[in-house]
C-alpha cells in the first residue's frame, strides 16, 4: 500500500458528522418528507412509513436528553475505563449513541432524562497515515 499524506484537517469519525469549510461541525440526519421521522446516516427508504426517495438532509440539534446509558468497566486495551456509553434523544428529533464525558461515571451522577449537549473534540489517536479525526461526545448541560 502506498504511503498517503495526512489530510489537511481533521476527518469526521462517522459519515453523519459534517465539518463545513469555515463553519462549526454538526450532526446530520435524514428527515422523511412524508411522516417527519429523522434517522442517522443516508438512506432512500423511511423505516417509519416506508416512503421511498423522500428523505432530505437535516442538521440536528446540539442539545438533547439522556435516554439510556451504561457504565462500561471493561473495554479494548488502551481504552480508559470506566466511561459512560449513552443514547441521547436530540431536541427536534434524532437519536444518537455516543460517550458521555465531563461527568463522574457513577449511577449517582448520571441520570436518565438529564439534559446534555453535543461537544466536538479531536479523537485521542491518529490513524497510521497520521490523520486526525473529529469525534462528538455528550456532556451534561444546565437546563
Amino acid at each position: 500500500m502506498a504511503e498517503e499524506a495526512a489530510a489537511s484537517g481533521p476527518l469526521p469519525v462517522v459519515s453523519f458528522l459534517k465539518i463545513p469549510d469555515g463553519g462549526d461541525p454538526y450532526l446530520e440526519g435524514q428527515r422523511c418528507g412524508d411522516c417527519g421521522a429523522i434517522f442517522l446516516g443516508e438512506r432512500s427508504i423511511c423505516s417509519n412509513c416506508g416512503v421511498r426517495e423522500n428523505l432530505k438532509p437535516q442538521k440536528l440539534a446540539d442539545t438533547g436528553v439522556l435516554y439510556v446509558y451504561s457504565i462500561v468497566h471493561r473495554s479494548f486495551p488502551g481504552i480508559e475505563v470506566p466511561f459512560v456509553s449513552a443514547v441521547v434523544d436530540l431536541d427536534g428529533g434524532g437519536t444518537v449513541k455516543g460517550n458521555l464525558i465531563n461527568v463522574e461515571p457513577t449511577p449517582e451522577k448520571v441520570r436518565m432524562g438529564m439534559p446534555v449537549e453535543v461537544v466536538y473534540r479531536i479523537a485521542p489517536t491518529k490513524d497510521r497515515d497520521g490523520n486526525e479525526y473529529l469525534s462528538y461526545y455528550f456532556q451534561p448541560r444546565e437546563k
